[in-house]
């Protein structure tokens, strides 16, 4: 099999934009009938670099009929396959990086939608992203017998992503990219490292600042040995490589051990509860979930105990965005979940948490004074929430004061902060701390970890003017004290509005007229459901 892989010149200078496109459209009129794979490199719509949206999107009109009519023609006169990338319109307006696939005919066969969008291409272009949050299978698209997979620019970088392409049994690996930070030497060891984990032929093709340039380009075949076929580094032009698909790296699998692919060696010993979190269970972080959201108190702590598994999993499971519970520290500084610093309305002991060992509290029954069906619950450690539901919904962390006029222990905030970091769940977290001395202590420490100002009895109609001065991101109201003006002026500040709390449906409607963004409840399923009709 023969492939032709393009490599364009490219520029920050808009100007050079029609010569460097026609250069394109030139090499595409170079190939021959003897290609049977042609790959351009990604915006191919958008000849030189553009920095906003409207300049990107003059470049792709003018120039996208003309490049897949030319890759149509391309495809009939050689009868090759062509993989091109461009932006798709998906509907009035909305647009996504896309690699298009024309068979032999010149029919389009398939569309692959780059799955990780860098800054530019999410802030600044507003790409639509919204297919990037769904889980979803690798992209595998079958053409004469053979997988084809695809990877696009920023994908390249996810290495997560090899595991799964690898599982699917590609054969070729299309990428079409730009990565016009990185050089040539790093480009390599990707796309190598690629190759030989997915065992796949990896076909590069990006563009090029310069011939003499050492970043960008490195239009590269890779084989599954992990061995370069070709890189052309900074030059223009084209490279032909021709390369048996059927021709795959076989191995020992460990010492002694029958060949097989180096994929299937590794999945033999894959534990994937070592690595971050991911999965069909996993949703966008905070910053990205739209509002108004529902935030399951303690759990939904109407129909298992609070700040128990039952009631958290119980929430998760009918779909809740959001849910809270409370921290205190035991008698040998481990961390647990319980509301009240007391003992007797929820479990079979008395006296105080932080008065007990971690031991002495899980001998304690923390299920049977919610009812019989739940005796034998332990008291849970913030350890456990963390391992069981980080990432798959965003925790309202409630870290209660130990003292009003002291900081917080730090042995024991670093302890807590050091958790949320093990369990990379720092953008699905924000943490509910009530006073000034305790914020201003977790805002030093870790002020990339957002903090909700909580209620202080002595100042209630304080707490938007504390969030301000604070550098706060959200705040809790507490019902009374509060009105729309205050919602009104946290939001002038950025300030997302909580409210302590409601399970009754009217009330809820009317938090939600006042601006409120986040209704906590112990009623999770009821008041969800009326949030959903609110937004209707």
């Amino acid at each position: 099999m023969k492939a032709c892989i393009l490599q364009p010149p490219y520029s920050r200078d808009i100007s050079l934009s029609d010569e460097y496109f026609d250069y394109k459209l030139k090499l595409l009129d170079e190939c021959d009938e003897s290609i049977d794979i042609i790959v351009l490199p990604e915006y191919s719509d958008v000849p030189c670099a553009t920095s906003t949206l409207e300049e990107t999107l003059y470049w792709h009109n003018r120039c996208i009929e003309v490049l897949l009519g030319k890759c149509i023609e391309t495809a009939k006169r050689c009868s090759a396959m062509v993989f091109v990338n461009a932006l798709f319109e998906v509907e009035a307006g909305k647009y996504r990086n896309t690699t298009y696939v024309y068979n032999r005919e010149g029919k389009l066969v398939g569309q692959y939608f780059k799955k990780h969008l860098p800054p530019l291409e999410f802030e600044t272009l507003a790409l639509d992203s919204a297919y990037t949050f769904e889980p979803s299978a690798p992209y595998i698209l079958e053409l004469e017998g053979l997988r084809f997979g695809f990877l696009t620019c920023y994908d390249f970088y996810f290495y997560e992503a090899t595991a799964a392409i690898a599982r699917e049994n590609a054969d070729i690996i299309i990428g079409c990219s730009l990565q016009r930070s990185d050089t040539h030497d790093a480009i390599e060891i990707m796309c190598r490292h690629l190759a030989y984990n997915t065992n796949a032929y990896v076909l590069r093709s990006s563009v090029s600042f310069a011939e003499d340039s050492e970043i960008c380009g490195a239009s590269m075949a890779v084989s599954p040995y992990g061995k370069v076929i070709a890189n052309m580094k900074g030059r223009f032009g084209a490279v032909t490589v021709e390369f048996d698909p059927a021709d795959k790296h076989f191995k020992p699998a460990g010492y002694g051990n029958p060949p097989a692919s180096h994929h299937e060696y590794i999945e033999y010993g894959r534990k994937p509860w070592q690595y971050r979190p991911a999965g069909s269970a996993i949703i966008p972080h905070d910053g990205i979930l739209p509002y108004p959201r529902v935030c399951a108190h303690r759990g939904f702590s109407r129909v298992a105990p609070e700040n128990s598994m039952p009631a958290f999993g119980a929430a998760i499971a009918l779909g809740a965005k959001e849910i809270e519970f409370d921290l205190w520290p035991t008698a040998d500084g481990e961390i647990v979940s319980c509301h009240d610093a007391n003992l007797d309305r929820v479990s079979t002991g008395t006296g105080y948490i932080t008065d007990h060992t971690l031991a002495r509290l899980e001998e304690l029954d923390f299920g049977i004074k919610f009812g019989e069906a739940f005796e034998g619950l332990h008291i849970v450690r913030f350890e456990e929430i963390l391992q069981k539901f980080a990432c798959q919904t965003i925790m309202n962390i409630h870290i209660k004061p130990l003292s009003y006029s002291a900081p917080y222990p730090e042995e024991l905030m670093k302890k807590i902060l050091a958790l949320i970091r093990r369990y990379d769940c720092e953008k699905h977290v924000y943490l509910m701390l009530e006073t000034d001395e305790m914020i201003a202590q977790f805002k030093a420490y870790a002020p990339h970890i957002k903090v909700c100002v909580g209620h202080l009895a002595a100042r209630p109609w304080e707490i938007v003017d504390r969030a301000i001065a604070l550098g706060c991101e959200r705040v809790q109201l507490y019902k009374p004290y509060f009105n729309r003006e205050m919602i009104e002026k946290a939001h002038a500040h950025g300030i997302i509005c909580n409210v302590f709390w409601s399970d009754d449906p009217k009330e809820a409607r009317d938090f939600l007229d006042m601006g409120i963004d986040v209704i906590l409840s112990n009623d999770y399923n009821r008041i969800a459901n009326t949030v959903k009709e609110y937004k209707k």
